[in-house]
């Protein structure tokens, strides 16, 4: 795959002439680029190879105070003007918002460094995609208990995201990525189960080895044959690393400004006070190194940084882009994200709660009856109320050791108390899957 960090400036810059030659008084436009090979195999055999590549344009418009967006595949003189010329005319269609805005010269990103985001490997061809997937399926096959497999795959990317705006502000970036998954059975007739692991990075070169993948699906898969529904009641629950992202994903919606402007939050305004246990410490960094999320910076060309949203169980501040900073009266934080056709909004980029200090398995040994969660279903959750409840698989704890599997589980509580009880594993680690 051919790299070079910001190959549409061009086009950029020229859709910017174009919208204030149709009348926008200040824009922002936004190039996305894409090419991806996956492939996929099952037993052994090629299924499936596809390559593809994408390209769009998208563009936001200001007048006054209103704004409008669009965005187009055609990228030809033809397609640009008419672009620029439609979502000019939208513009005076929509309503006032006084927080919409483009970021001041004085608040841009300057002499930004990307993460090292890109592979300059050569590409991986369909045969060496193929036989990462295979070498991930055989190891799992060779499991003593698997009976088939569901399909392993494998693929690279690489996606272009560029920025201009009518202030000031150029830039773009190149991000890349290589991924292996598979799924597989284990069982037969009603007391089959399934389950799969997967693993990507940004440099193939740090890809997890596909055994180790195939090895943990299926050891993943054999693990639930046999399991049977557990106790009703109030019991400790343990969250397995691989779906405590999900928590992550709660807390990050719960601190998003656009829903604390709203006032829908179950943590409304409650910066600088206690809203974790004092153990809990969450991390967002956009510039960590080869990170998945990682950007030099924001979708509206702010700069990003290393925060501590949550430090020793203290909200520290929120998820804000320039709007919903303006509603709030905060500072933006650097965290805004968009498509094509979408305005700007805050996202977290690579989150984590730092490690604690305990065990996985003494944490377990230190519970006398109680619930290993290992896979979370569906989702009843709150956010304005913080009550929580989600279908759960997993393993019963008794006596301090994991005695079977469990399944057609559900968990409830309340996300404020969740979290304010919430005690960190010493697992940290920086896998998907």
């Amino acid at each position: 795959m051919s790299y070079e960090p910001d190959p549409d400036r061009g086009i950029r810059e020229q859709l910017l002439r174009l919208a204030r030659a149709a009348g926008a008084e200040a824009a922002d436009v936004v190039a996305m680029r894409a090419q991806t090979l996956d492939v996929s195999v099952r037993k052994g055999a090629l299924e499936d190879a596809a390559r593809a590549e994408s390209f769009g344009v998208g563009l936001r418009v200001f007048k006054g105070k209103r704004q409008a967006y669009g965005s187009s595949a055609d990228t030809s003189p033809e397609g640009l003007q008419r672009l620029a010329e439609q979502v000019s005319a939208m513009c005076g269609a929509v309503p006032e918002d006084p927080f919409t805005r483009l970021a001041e010269p004085a608040e841009m990103a300057r002499g930004w460094i990307i993460p090292d985001l890109y592979d300059a490997a050569p590409a991986l061809s369909v045969a060496q995609l193929g036989d990462l997937a295979r070498a991930a399926e055989d190891a799992a096959l060779a499991q003593s208990g698997i009976t088939n497999s569901d399909g392993a795959g494998a693929g690279q990317s690489v996606h272009w995201i560029g920025l201009s705006t009518s202030t000031g502000f150029s830039g773009g970036y190149a991000h890349g990525g290589t991924h292996v998954s598979l799924g597989v059975i284990a069982g037969k007739g009603d007391g089959m189960e399934t389950d799969h692991a997967s693993a990507q990075a940004t440099y193939a070169t740090d890809l997890e080895k596909p055994e180790s993948v195939g090895l943990r699906a299926a050891t993943r898969t054999l693990a639930r044959l046999g399991a049977r529904p557990g106790k009703t009641g109030a019991f400790p629950v343990v969250f397995d690393r691989r779906i405590a992202a999900s928590l992550l994903r709660t807390l990050s919606r719960a601190i998003s400004g656009p829903r604390q402007a709203k006032g829908t939050s179950f943590w409304q305004e409650r910066i600088g006070t206690a809203v974790c246990a004092s153990a809990i410490t969450v991390i967002d960094d956009p510039l960590k190194p080869r990170g998945l999320r990682s950007v030099p910076f924001d979708a509206e060309s702010l700069p990003v940084a290393r925060r501590a949203m949550v430090e020793n169980g203290v909200l520290n501040g929120l998820y804000l882009d320039l709007r919903s900073a303006g509603r709030l009266g905060l500072t933006p934080s650097g965290h805004a994200s968009r498509g094509l056709s979408s305005p700007p909004g805050p996202n977290p980029s690579n989150l984590w709660i730092a490690a604690g200090t305990v065990t996985r398995d003494d944490m377990i040994a230190g519970i006398d009856e109680g619930f290993l969660v290992t896979e979370l279903m569906g989702a009843s959750i709150s956010l304005s109320t913080g009550d929580y409840s989600r279908g759960a698989s997993g393993f019963w704890i008794r006596g301090g050791k994991v005695v079977h599997p469990v399944a057609e589980m559900t968990i409830a509580g309340n996300l404020k108390d969740m979290f304010l009880n919430m005690v960190p594993a010493d697992d940290l680690e920086f896998r998907d899957g």
